[in-house]
């Protein structure tokens, strides 16, 4: 075991509806999320995280959990602070520019 390495699992996308069908396996199907995981050939920490994100959006999440409407918002907020840092560098080079150019 000791020259032996462990192969990744590549990475793989589900859709929307896969998602809400495992969440929903594990929810209300009766079954543990481990046994949903090896049913559907997923890795537990995956449909963790969606059953958590899914309990989040209902109300019922753990604490400090981000809704996914809050996960959007929070994107967008982010890609908005990126480009206004970005114009006023470029302001700021520019204000510097037209100072020197008038010294």
């Amino acid at each position: 075991m000791a020259g032996e390495t462990k192969q990744r699992r590549q990475r793989r996308s589900y859709t929307d509806e896969f998602r809400a069908d495992a969440v929903r396996l594990v929810l209300t199907g009766g079954k543990s999320l481990p046994q949903v995981a090896r049913d559907l050939d997923l890795t537990e920490s995956s449909l963790r995280t969606w059953v958590d994100r899914a309990r989040a959006d209902v109300g019922k999440g753990k604490p400090g959990v981000l809704t996914s409407a809050e996960r959007e918002e929070l994107a967008e907020l982010r890609k908005e602070v990126r480009i206004l840092r970005m114009e006023r560098d470029i302001l700021k080079k520019a204000a510097a520019f037209f100072a020197k150019e008038n010294s």
